[in-house]
């Protein structure tokens, strides 16, 4: 009833940010229509946090065991997309898209937090509820300082979700992940007339990049190394005395990225040798794989398949079908409707800062169907889903199973002794948390 009573204001929250989508550390209009909600729920605000301007976090209650609800609503570049359009068609005012559904996430977490601080005030429960309001999950690894800085150290257990194309609370590791641009600086002369002059900074990214492939055969079998030239020069006659190319180095482990990473950076060193460049590198994001709690996972896959899936419209599911289509896959609904079936493990995909929160607090999260089943991450699909009905029905059974597991765990305070237990458990008594990105400031010219 809490979640009902809200949701119209919390989806039309979602809905203000998707369509002004904001890369990561720029999403200065969607905090503010973050902090517009804090403020207007009466939650006590702390802006600017870990010097990022777009951190928020909310706090209401006191004494008691603390939740956290992880909240995020950065878009990404060069997916802007048409929400309920069946095809691919950009916006005209922006090259942005919200491909990895975070205004349905930062909104449904929210609302889950002003729902079950209402419920706390209902039953004159002692208890914090904070809401964190995370910047840059794309890349910039906002949550990464927000660790390193003791944020989440108090806090009793943190809840999570995520846009996908189906309903999961499947535990779903997540790839440990270091990235960094690398520079490299050389000498200009024209490439015809006076060639020997000349010291190509765009040899040295592709000596580099050669050496690296060559490098994917002598690594571990689920290691991935991902790049792109970010600056080549800008005339073929014209000997380019800058270049950059920016590295993603992942493993299932962090101990594993960051011997690959260090033999990425020795590519580039030896890539400057030969070629008479010099080279520097800037660390851009680092983030920890997951660490998950059984006891925790299957609460939360309890709650989501007691909330339930959903069902599409009529014009919801003809949108569907033409998206389908689109993507060459057949639509099969069973978990939009219904819950995908618990498993231990599935295979890990992409990387999340939401990892480093983990290794600091007792940490739970799955996934809701925001977009047509088979739908990829960071595509148009998904884009154009996350925009419509389809992204708004999956955000409230998000949002009522992150309200229902808070409720139980304030209520049965042996679980939470429990799940610490076993996160102290698999953490190990000798861990040390070493944030992989060191200890440089928020990147928050990134995309520059």
């Amino acid at each position: 009833g809490l979640i009902e009573k809200k949701k119209e204001r919390f989806t039309s929250l979602s809905d203000r940010v998707f369509d002004t989508p904001e890369t990561l550390f720029k999403e200065y209009k969607s905090v503010k229509e973050h902090i517009n909600c804090l403020e207007a729920e009466g939650f006590k605000i702390t802006k600017n946090l870990c010097n990022m301007p777009t951190a928020v976090m909310g706090e209401t209650g006191d004494k008691g065991p603390i939740i956290a609800f992880l909240g995020e609503f950065d878009a990404l570049p060069g997916l802007s997309q048409e929400a309920g359009i069946a095809e691919y068609k950009p916006l005209e005012n922006t090259i942005n898209g919200h491909g990895c559904g975070h205004n349905l996430l930062g909104a449904a977490s929210l609302l889950a937090a002003t729902a079950i601080k209402d419920w706390l005030l209902q039953n004159n429960i002692k208890a914090r509820v904070r809401y964190y309001g995370c910047p840059a999950e794309e890349g910039g690894s906002g949550k990464v300082y927000m660790t390193r800085e003791g944020l989440f150290d108090d806090v009793d257990i943190a809840l999570h979700w995520h846009g996908a194309n189906q309903n999961s609370a499947s535990i779903r590791p997540a790839l440990a992940n270091k990235s960094a641009k690398f520079r490299f600086y050389g000498v200009s002369a024209h490439a015809a007339g006076a060639p020997e002059k000349g010291r190509s900074a765009l040899d040295a990214v592709e000596a580099m990049n050669t050496m690296v492939n060559m490098l994917r055969e002598h690594v571990t079998e689920s290691t991935r190394i991902h790049y792109v030239i970010t600056r080549g020069g800008e005339a073929p006659n014209v000997v380019p005395d800058f270049a950059e190319v920016y590295y993603y180095a992942r493993h299932k482990t962090r101990d594993e990225v960051i011997k690959v990473f260090d033999r990425i950076v020795d590519a580039a060193k030896g890539a400057a040798i030969g070629t008479g460049t010099t080279m520097d590198f800037e660390m851009i994001g680092g983030t920890h794989d997951m660490l998950h709690n059984e006891i925790l996972q299957k609460i939360i896959h309890k709650n989501l398949s007691y909330v339930g899936g959903y069902k599409y419209d009529k014009e919801e599911l003809v949108f569907a079908k033409e998206i389908s289509k689109s993507m060459n896959t057949k639509l099969d609904i069973k978990y939009v409707e219904g819950i995908a079936p618990y498993a231990d493990y599935s295979p890990p995909g992409g990387s999340t800062d939401v990892g480093d929160v983990s290794y600091t607090v007792p940490t739970v999260g799955f996934r809701a169907a925001t977009w047509v089943p088979e739908t990829p991450a960071h595509s148009w699909q998904a884009v154009a889903a996350g925009g419509t009905s389809i992204g708004n029905k999956g955000m409230i059974v998000a949002s009522k199973t992150l309200a229902i597991t808070a409720i139980q765990l304030i209520e049965n305070p042996k679980i939470i002794k429990s799940a610490k237990k076993e996160f102290l458990l698999k953490r190990g008594g000798n861990f040390k948390y070493i944030p992989l990105l060191g200890n440089r400031k928020p990147a928050l010219n990134y995309r520059n």
